[in-house]
C-alpha cells in the first residue's frame, strides 16, 4: 500500500513539473522526483522506473498487529531485474532518452520487447 500513495504523489509531482498530464510527458518527467513515504524518509524514482524504499521484515503479534523486527540502515534502490536468472542477468532498464528501453540488453546492446526487432 505504501509504493501505491508513494506512486500517486510521484505522480502528481510530475504531471506539475511536466506542466500537463501527457503521458510521454509525465513519464520523462518523473524520473528523479522525490516525495515523502511512509516511514519518515523520502523516496526518488529512478531511471529504471523503480523506487528507492527502506526494507522492513516484520512479525505479527498477537494483537494482529506489526512489530519490526529488522531493517535496511537506509534506502534501497528497486532492482528491474534479477542478477541470478539466466534469462534477465544482462537486462537492465533506463527510461531516459535516447535508450528509453524497460529490458535492454547490455551483452546484444539491444532493447527486446513489445514493437522491437
Amino acid at each position: 500500500m505504501e509504493a501505491h500513495v508513494i506512486g500517486f504523489n510521484m505522480w502528481v509531482k510530475a504531471v506539475e513539473k511536466a506542466g500537463t498530464t501527457d503521458p510521454d510527458a509525465v513519464i520523462d518527467a518523473i524520473i528523479g522526483v522525490s516525495v515523502p513515504n511512509l516511514t519518515g524518509g523520502y523516496s526518488t524514482m529512478m531511471p529504471n522506473h523503480h523506487i528507492t524504499k527502506p526494507v522492513l521484515i516484520g512479525e505479527i503479534q498477537a494483537d494482529g498487529q506489526m512489530e519490526t523486527v529488522w531493517q535496511t540502515s537506509g534506502l534501497v534502490v528497486g532492482d528491474e531485474w534479477s542478477d541470478y536468472l539466466p534469462d534477465s542477468k544482462d537486462l537492465i532498464a533506463d527510461w531516459r532518452a535516447p535508450m528509453s528501453c524497460g529490458n535492454f540488453n547490455v551483452a546484444t546492446g539491444k532493447c527486446g520487447g513489445k514493437g522491437t526487432n
